[in-house]
């Protein structure tokens, strides 16, 4: 006979809205929630089991009274308004789920690094938002071998990222950059959630780049959290112009990636005021390796637009940015978008760890979310560890 389990609906309702799973999908998932909802029906044990694991929830949350409050496990920079997103809503489980796992990822290299007896990245907190924007961004370049002639070298935003997350990773930060949560494909994640975050550490700084976004926008997100590490300061951004606008620190973190990106004084020089404004957007945006949106934040920073006009013109971009990015192409060889995901130097120095016999291959397979030896393997002689 099989066990019956009550669960109040509150929680059933809780459980779906912080799944994200989009409605014919859960309609085709979970054909009898409708009744669990009203009573007309009672979830077997099993049943209920299927639900937790497919909802991503613990099952011991749908055995309680009432939904738990979740929050954030880190400082959380966005908002709804002049709130909070986690007042307004609640927090889905692939961003829970993201940051559980980098902040796992973080703890075993720091203790990592401690036991190499790797000295601390001389960076991390030198700055504070009531330093000047344009040395700390200078900083920033020398660090990343940013200059204009690098820039050149790379002929597309993509190549730009490539370059930044390189260099970050040489000067000792674990850059990681996933569009899904670990190695699940149908747990996209949502550029409109969140942007990106920074987990600071003075031995093991982690910056997560939200890989779903477009790719010039992940450049300008990489290169906010890195001023997020600059500043010492553990944050999780959205990047909309409202939560940047309502923050000094998100503010800070943002002229300082603009600047790094595009000098203003540069940018005076190429832009011309009595030029369409939409017949300059592509080209300032491709000589700069950044987005269009960037481009338009530079404008108005230079005084030759208001914020209210800057708002219009930047809806329009994103719908037109939307339309472009909704037919993109996905996939990828495996071992190549791995360590991108996991991070290159985090990757490397873990299965250098199990290969050594420091760590056990059960851990090393948790933080890598592999699954199979041979995958492990493919990764080891992909990175040249051996």
């Amino acid at each position: 006979m099989s066990v019956r389990v009550e669960v109040n609906p509150s929680l059933l309702e809780w459980a779906r809205s912080r799944s994200g799973i989009d409605t014919k999908v859960w309609e085709q998932r979970f054909p009898r929630y409708a009744e669990w909802l009203t009573g007309e029906a009672v979830p077997t044990l099993k049943q209920l089991e299927d639900f937790a694991r497919k909802t991503y929830t613990p099952m011991g949350f749908l055995l309680l009274n009432e939904p738990p409050a979740e929050t954030v496990p880190i400082p959380d920079f966005r908002t709804v308004g002049d709130r909070p997103v986690t007042e307004a809503g609640v927090v889905s489980a692939d961003l829970l789920d993201v940051i559980y796992a980098c902040e796992r990822r973080q703890e075993w290299y720091r203790d990592n690094q401690l036991l190499e007896g790797e000295p601390p990245l001389p960076f991390i907190g030198g700055a504070s938002t009531a330093d000047p924007v344009d040395p700390v961004a200078d900083q920033m370049r020398q660090v990343l071998d940013w200059t204009e002639r690098s820039r050149a070298t790379c002929r597309t935003p993509d190549a730009a990222l490539t370059w930044l997350r390189e260099h970050a990773e040489a000067a000792g930060v674990l850059v990681m950059i996933s569009g899904i949560v670990g190695s699940n494909t149908h747990r996209a994640l949502n550029p409109q959630e969140f942007r990106g975050f920074a987990l600071v550490d003075r031995y093991a700084a982690v910056v997560f780049v939200n890989g779903a976004d477009s790719k010039p926008a992940q450049v300008f997100t990489l290169v906010h959290e890195l001023a997020h590490l600059w500043l010492g300061e553990t944050a999780l951004s959205a990047l909309d112009p409202h939560s940047v606008r309502a923050n000094a620190t998100e503010r800070w973190c943002n002229q300082v990636a603009a600047q790094f990106l595009v000098p203003m004084a540069e940018f005076r020089e190429r832009f011309d005021e009595r030029t369409e404004l939409r017949a300059q957007l592509g080209p300032l945006a491709e000589h700069f390796r950044v987005s269009t949106q960037v481009i338009l934040g530079r404008i108005r920073e230079a005084g030759a637009m208001t914020w209210a006009q800057y708002l219009t013109e930047l809806d329009v971009e994103r719908q037109r940015l939307a339309e472009l990015f909704a037919n993109r192409g996905g996939g990828g060889n495996y071992y190549n978008t791995k360590p991108v995901q996991v991070s290159r130097r985090f990757a490397s120095a873990l299965i250098a760890s199990a290969k050594e016999g420091r760590t056990p291959y059960t851990q090393a397979f948790r933080l890598l979310d592999v699954k199979k030896e041979s995958t492990f393997d493919g990764l080891a002689t992909r990175l040249g560890v051996v």
